[in-house]
Formats: structure tokens, sequence, C-alpha cells
């Protein structure tokens, strides 16, 4: 197996944050590694700058794929680190920069097991499919594409790289995106004051604040959540707004449908203010004794010694997309530290990327055998 940590560094020194995305040049570097490793590639550039890899390594058919699942975009880098955050550098036996953890190493990862698989001079029951992917960090799109270009079907099992501690994390919230809107009407401050839409988004987002959402309870997640993250309105400190937007993300446990949220959310809002949805990203869950989770555990037991745990997280994944409406088990095993993502000196084991690395090649093994 080659070592994954040259080419974890090789893809951190090529920024692809999203925004804006620019994943090209990471999926050109990851679909030549693949190619020297002989596994089959197609690299589809479906927008400007933006770009997914698809890698297959053939089996026999006599079972359904099995999926690596993994992302090529970042988070932005953002401020406070104390180092270059695209560096890439090896010291004290991690690497650093953004995409460390989330998710550039399990892409080093998956590309290293599916080389050694594809040297194999037994082929595996069924094919192992690399589908890494641009912009999962904001809406999906790299996901999409590969939904649109009906790969779905040949899901038989969704192995997924986000960070996890080498733990097993079975259970993921689902995640609305809305639009509240508050409207007004225009006016001067020394004539005509209008209505304001700024105050009247004041008052919405206090009531949404207060709301506490009525969603199901769930052994390994915490309750809901609702976070604002953009808000725009006004044009000049003198001219009374007559619309004011707000950008809010929503997370919540299995069980409840994102119409059913929505009205709990209308429920509190102001005369004069809507919410329209713009994404949702629908819960993912595996049970935790499941054939495949066993399968994972079996592997991080032998490669580790340790049994690990399983966990529900409130971040999503490809699987909310590629999953959607399709039963294939699923199981997020990755090496970055769970809270990890986004932070200043993201970092990631060095160790823990090629035990990934070796976990891969096993499960793969194992449920393809």
């Amino acid at each position: 197996m080659i070592d994954p940590i040259p080419l974890l560094q090789d893809l951190i020194r090529i920024p692809s944050c999203e925004p804006p995305g620019g994943e090209l040049a990471v999926a050109e570097r990851v679909a030549r590694a693949l190619t020297d490793l002989g596994v089959d590639v197609r690299l589809d550039q479906f927008l400007p700058g933006r770009a997914n890899v698809l890698g297959r390594v053939a089996g026999t058919g006599e079972k359904p794929a099995l999926v690596f699942s993994a992302h090529l975009d970042t988070l932005p880098a953002g401020g406070g680190w104390t180092r270059d955050p695209f560096s890439g550098v090896l010291e004290d036996g991690r690497v650093h920069g953004r995409g460390a953890a989330d998710m550039k190493s399990a892409v080093a990862a998956f590309v290293a097991a599916a080389g050694v698989l594809a040297a194999r001079k037994t082929k595996l029951k069924g094919d192992v499919l690399l589908m890494l992917t641009a912009g999962e960090s904001a809406n999906c799109i790299g996901a999409r594409r590969f939904l649109a270009q009906g790969l779905q079907s040949e899901i038989g099992a969704f192995l997924c790289g986000e960070p996890s501690g080498l733990d097993l994390v079975v259970v993921e919230k689902a995640i609305l995106w809305a639009r509240v809107t508050a409207r007004g009407e225009v006016g001067h401050v020394s004539g005509n004051g209008g209505v304001n839409a700024i105050w009247r988004m004041t008052e919405a987002l206090a009531a949404l604040r207060a709301l506490q959402l009525q969603t199901p309870a769930h052994p390994l997640l915490d309750g809901p959540s609702l976070s604002v993250g953009l808000i725009r309105g006004g044009t000049a400190v003198n001219l009374t707004p007559d619309l004011c937007e707000a950008e809010i993300d929503v997370r919540f446990a299995p069980g409840i449908g994102a119409d059913d949220v929505l009205a709990q959310l209308r429920s509190v809002l102001p005369s004069g203010v809507t919410i329209d949805l713009t994404d949702y990203k629908p819960a993912v869950e595996e049970a935790p004794d499941s054939a495949f989770v066993r399968t994972c555990a079996a592997a991080v037991r032998a490669e580790t010694g340790v049994e690990p745990r399983r966990l529900g997280v409130n971040y999503y994944s490809d699987g909310a997309i590629l999953l959607d409406g399709h039963a294939a088990p699923f199981c997020i095993l990755g090496p970055g530290r769970l809270g990890d993502s986004g932070t200043a000196d993201e970092s990631v084991s060095a160790r823990d990327v090629q035990t990934a690395a070796r976990l891969y090649k096993i499960i793969a093994e194992e449920w393809l055998a």
C-alpha cells in the first residue's frame, strides 16, 4: 500500500475552499494518483472549476458495489491560524492545513486502499466505487451530479470518510436551510418613516430563537438547533429598509420531515415575515448492529485493538443526497477528529490516516468477499 501522507500533503496545498469551490485542480491530482495505481478513473468537470472524480475497482458483479465517499472541497480557511493554512506540513506526527481533518485525509486514504484492491490477483465480488465530490460543504452539488448520472442504483453499501476519530457514525441529523424574509415600506427618517423591515426581522429572529422545536428524541443525538448564518437588509443609513432577509440553519434528528419543521417555524413569525425552504438534506441512519456496521467494527478492532463507539453527529455528508430514497447500509469512518472541521490550525494524525487506509481495504475485502 502506498503511504497516503504525501498525497494528503499535496491535496492540502491545493486550495479548494467552498465558497467558491474550485476543486478541479484537486480532482486532477487525485485522478492522476488513481490512474498511477491502476484504478479506472473518470474526471467530470461539470461547471467551470468544479469537478467530481469517479474511481472504479471492478469486481465480478456478484454483489452490488461498495462506495468510498469523500468530498474534495473544504471550508474556507478563515483567520486565527498560527501557520500557513495550505502548508500541508507534517510536524510532530500530524499533518496541518485546511482540509486535513475534513476531509482530504479520507480522500488520500481511500486512494491508497483502492490501489491495493486494484492490484489484487483475485477480484472482489463487487465493484469498489470512489465517489469523490465537489461542493459538499454547501449544497452537495457533486453528489447531486452523481445522482443525476444514475449512480445511486449502483450503491450496495456506503462507507463515508467524514471525521469520526476512527469511531463509527451511524446517524447524522437532517439539515434544513431556509430564507426568512421581512417586508416593510420604504420611507425616510426625516419625514414619512415607512415600516422598517429590519425591525420586523429582529422580532422574527427573537421569536425563532425562543422557539422550542418539537422533534423526536434520539439516543445518539442531542436536541434540535437553529442558527442564523447570513442577514441582509437596507440600502442607506437614512432610508427606511423595505426588505430584510436572513438565512437560517436548522438541524434535527430523524423521524420528522421538513414540512412539519417549517410549520413550527412559521407559527411564531410576526406579520410581514415569511419563510421559504432553500435546501434540505434528510437525516441518514443505520442500525448500530447491522451487518455492515459489524463489519466496520470488526476491522477497527482487528487493526487497532479498540472497540469503536457508535455515534451520532450534527454534520451532514453526501449520504444525505446519495442515499435519499435508496436502501443501502451506511457508516461513517474517518481519520479526522470530530469537532476539528473548520477550526484554525486544523490537523490530522498521520498514523490515523495510515490506519484508515488499511481499514478501508479490510472492509472492502470482507464486505465484498
